[in-house]
């Protein structure tokens, strides 16, 4: 780039466009010039949710002497390759703002896989005089397009809990495991629209080789994937330490192998004992893997607050996850605790059974009876009446509204086997959480349930 420019002088500005990103016009550039000029800056992008248009709307705009300087100084495969690191970390990343409030940054229309390319090639399928074609009049065209977002804003709150992609999974799963092609299309819908963590198993039948097969070819690296160690139910608890070191480098490698990866994000234990059976054996060995560079970083399943206060003592645990709905009392005395984790070395919490496998959101009183509870109706009544009193579209959505309130849960993980469930998370996700007053009342006032209803592992076969 610096040789193609070099008749001209220093103070040259010098746009920045790649091919694989085709809706940016002359009227945009313009725009983004004069802006640029206004301001006197040395560096400008456009791009995403900063700018508020779609991801693939392009644009870096700099003077010609600052690239001649990266060029000169330095050295790196990635700044030769990118171009402009070397300059935004010098002068900032200054983002285009004008169209902010369109609110269209979760919106794709780049070119990095084959899906990315059937969208653009849709939105130009009627357009007569392609480079006449404003690029505002393209983004329009995105609405409704596959794998586009289907609500106004992003819902990176919401983790895709995929047991049911594995498995029949959950009290209240109708409808079964759906097919590939359908847990393809969900697990892709859902990262169109914000999803950011997709959680899995060794354990969940074969859902971590639908969620391998539905993310090659362009769509691995778009969401952080969890996944757990094998429950490693068939190791004795007195196997020798190099024993138990080949279960979890089996469990380790079938799921890389089934995920279609050379390392796995975020690796966490099925259970929390694991941390110290087989005279911890099984732990030492992940914190090999982990520095040899095949795990990213560690979390733990916790099933109850005492396994939660123990993990915590481990500085190496960068994940929860822990079963939390508004009828679970159990965890309020730890979370002063989980707040400390967060704020000393950014523990993220995800929580999962916001719904308990789908039961509270159910008015059938026989799933309840299975529950352990004795007088549904009771519980059923309750949670109806808070619905009403909070003006929450559903049970379902005061659960979530509920959860989302909760300032130390970073995310919820949800079960979905079919489109019409996902369609209904993403819009309850899209809603504003309860008032921390509403929160204070339902902590007052929720029926008590017992461990033997919040502990699903204890209900009725």
């Amino acid at each position: 780039m610096v040789d193609a420019l070099a008749e001209y002088d220093d103070e040259t500005i010098v746009f920045r466009l790649t091919a694989d990103n085709v809706f940016p016009d002359g009227t945009l550039l313009d725009e983004i010039e004069a802006e640029f000029v206004m301001h006197g800056l040395e560096y400008m992008c456009c791009n995403g949710e900063p700018s508020g248009l779609p991801y693939g709307m392009s644009v870096e705009v700099m003077r010609l002497e600052h690239l001649r300087e990266a060029a000169r100084l330095s050295g790196d495969v990635y700044d030769q390759e990118h171009v402009t690191p070397y300059v935004i970390r010098k002068f900032g990343r200054r983002y285009f703002e004008k169209y902010r409030s369109l609110k269209k940054g979760h919106y794709r229309c780049t070119i990095d896989c084959l899906d990315d390319y059937l969208v653009v090639q849709n939105v130009f399928s009627d357009v007569v005089e392609p480079i006449q074609e404003s690029s505002f009049e393209l983004v329009r065209k995105l609405e409704g397009a596959p794998f586009q977002p289907r609500c106004d804003c992003p819902t990176p709150k919401l983790v895709f809990g995929t047991a049911q992609l594995g498995s029949k999974y959950g009290i209240a799963n109708k409808t079964g495991q759906p097919d590939w092609k359908a847990a393809q299309n969900l697990l892709k819908t859902a990262i169109a629209n914000g999803v950011t963590h997709i959680d899995t198993a060794r354990a969940y039948g074969d859902s971590e080789a639908v969620i391998g097969q539905s993310l090659k070819n362009g769509w691995d690296g778009r969401a952080k994937i969890i996944t757990k160690l094998s429950p490693m139910q068939s190791c004795p608890r007195d196997t020798l330490a190099p024993v138990v070191h080949a279960f979890v480098d089996a469990s380790i490698f079938q799921s890389c192998a089934a995920l279609g990866v050379k390392k796995i994000d975020v690796l966490m234990l099925h259970r929390a004992s694991h941390l110290y059976d087989w005279h911890g054996a099984a732990w030492q060995k992940i914190l090999a893997l982990q520095a040899s560079g095949l795990i990213g970083e560690l979390g733990v399943s916790v099933q109850s607050p005492q396994e939660l206060l123990s993990v915590l003592k481990y500085p190496e645990i960068r994940y929860v996850q822990l079963p939390f709905n508004l009828l679970d009392w159990r965890w309020d005395f730890v979370i002063p605790d989980v707040l400390a984790a967060k704020d000393s070395r950014g523990v993220t919490i995800h929580v999962r059974s916001a719904l308990l496998q789908g039961l509270l959101a159910s008015p059938d009183e026989e799933l309840w009876w299975r529950a352990n509870v004795d007088t549904p109706s009771a519980v059923i009544c309750w949670l109806q009446q808070q619905v009403k009193r909070f003006q929450r579209r559903s049970v379902a959505d005061l659960c979530l509204g509920y959860v989302n309130a909760q300032r130390w849960v970073d995310g919820v993980a949800i079960g979905m086997e079919n489109m019409t469930q996902l369609q209904e998370n993403i819009d309850l996700f899209s809603l504003p959480p309860l008032t921390d007053e509403q929160v204070i009342d339902i902590n007052m006032t929720r029926p008590a349930l017992s461990e033997a209803t919040l502990n699903p592992t204890l209900w009725r076969k």
